[in-house]
């Protein structure tokens, strides 16, 4: 095995190669490797909305309060917590998925099937009638997603060199982006077709309709159909081969010690700054985002309204924003998108304070969702880059997850009291609150960009 720390060169030293023709830049995107992650992002970003923002908005409906509905965002920690398993997805072969597949679409397809089953019991239980087996199916579904992201990660970091990543990254983010898109406007178009004329005298939770919910979250759970034809269809990469063990206890130390001690060998002290930054990084995004759907639910904004605006405008512009982000980083550097999108993630949420003083005002809505998910856009595609540079190809699944879940533990925490501060200081407070979040990240990003390469962040073979 190559030994993954060899370089020691600071920027003034290390020749920078030239930037590629816009041409070359644009190709990489009608390559097949590129191809797949369209699809299997779609298969990625599907079950996110539906245990968290979709599933908010159902909740809220049905009469749920704020408080609980912010605790029960709790569930979307066990993407916090995938680096615990992913190890074992890293290395552990699944008979006979692993035969028939290979190891990465192994995984990914036992994922998806958990995803299916957690789902399929999201559409038959009614949360006015007790939200612990929703809560259950719910937990199924992210720790299959969770699961998934880990397997699906290493396939992509594998998939291709490292100078195409930026363009996999936006790739992915478009796929996860137009699965956005039916899990948010598709899921609550299909719920409002469903429904059927509710009494007069209907009104608040009286009106909710779980039977419309049912067939949407049905609908949803066949929708994963793509990403399972996906892995079928595709090729399993090739990864570094892993080191041999000669014992039981060897075996562990490789699959659960080394991929960490690798990271801050590579890095050594500077592997603190930058596992700072990846916690922090999307913390007004993520706080903020719990609770959009109830917002707009308490601003009076329809089914029809947030899936035409929210989960349409808002997904195209993030689109746009990872298009753009996939470029501009291959053109001017990860670094600088980087910092780009971290100011204005922090700032596109001022907007919704001022949103919240405008009441039921469909145009300052198309607006601000607009705004806020182009910026997200560009954002995600800068830090899915940075966060790729990171990994050594050896321990791709464990490395990503550890980087990925640190994204989320802390915001996805801090997330859980959203609903209770929003009922005590009101949602214009809040969304200022979740903007001053994002002021340390600058600096963090700042101070990231400066640090000198010490290793070579992939091994490839």
């Amino acid at each position: 095995m190559d030994n993954p720390g060899h370089m020691s060169a600071s920027p003034a030293e290390t020749p920078t190669p030239p930037s590629p023709p816009w041409r070359d830049a644009l190709k990489v995107y009608l390559e097949p490797a590129t191809l797949r992650m369209l699809a299997l992002g779609f298969s990625a970003g599907l079950p996110l909305l539906l245990v968290l923002g979709t599933l908010s908005f159902r909740l809220r409906e049905a009469g749920i309060d704020r408080t609980t509905i912010g605790y029960l965002s709790w569930v979307g920690l066990a993407y916090g917590f995938k680096w615990v398993w992913a190890p074992l997805v890293d290395r552990m072969p699944l008979p006979p998925l692993t035969t028939l597949l290979g190891r990465r679409r192994g995984w990914l397809l036992l994922a998806q099937c958990m995803v299916v089953a957690g789902l399929a019991g999201m559409a038959v239980n009614d949360p006015r009638h007790g939200l612990t087996p929703l809560v259950w199916c719910a937990l199924l579904v992210a720790f299959g997603s969770a699961t998934q992201d880990i397997a699906l990660d290493a396939f992509r970091i594998e998939s291709a060199e490292p100078r195409k990543q930026a363009a996999l990254a936006a790739a992915y983010q478009t796929g996860y982006r137009l699965a956005m898109i039916w899990a948010g406007a598709g899921v609550l178009w299909v719920a409002a077709w469903a429904e059927v004329a509710p009494a007069a005298a209907a009104t608040g939770a009286a009106a909710y309709q779980n039977g419309a919910w049912k067939t949407a979250y049905l609908v949803m759970a066949a929708s994963m159909a793509v990403g399972v034809v996906t892995v079928m269809l595709s090729p399993e990469p090739v990864p570094g081969a892993p080191p041999k063990a000669r014992s039981a206890a060897e075996w562990l130390r490789n699959v659960l010690v080394e991929p960490f001690a690798d990271f801050i060998r590579r890095y050594k002290w500077q592997a603190v700054l930058i596992l700072s930054l990846i916690a922090i990084y999307r913390i007004s995004d993520v706080v903020m985002g719990i609770m959009a759907n109830p917002f707009y639910v308490d601003m009076g904004f329809t089914k029809d309204e947030v899936a035409s605006v929210s989960k349409i405008y808002g997904v195209i512009m993030t689109l746009v924003g990872a298009f753009v982000g996939g470029v501009l980083s291959m053109r001017l550097g990860v670094m600088r998108v980087l910092m780009m999108g971290a100011v204005l993630s922090a700032a596109s949420n001022l907007l919704f304070a001022w949103l919240a003083t405008r009441g039921h005002d469909l145009t300052a809505l198309i607006a601000v969702v607009s705004a806020d998910n182009l910026a997200g856009g560009i954002a995600s595609a800068a830090f899915i880059a940075y966060l790729s540079s990171l990994t050594n190809i050896s321990y791709s699944a464990t490395q990503y997850a550890l980087f990925s879940s640190l994204m989320l533990l802390l915001p996805k925490f801090l997330a859980g009291y959203s609903g209770a501060f929003v009922d005590a200081y009101g949602y214009s407070s809040f969304f200022v609150g979740t903007a001053l979040l994002g002021a340390p990240v600058l600096v963090l990003v700042a101070l990231a960009s400066r640090l000198t390469a010490t290793a070579s962040p992939q091994e490839r073979r």
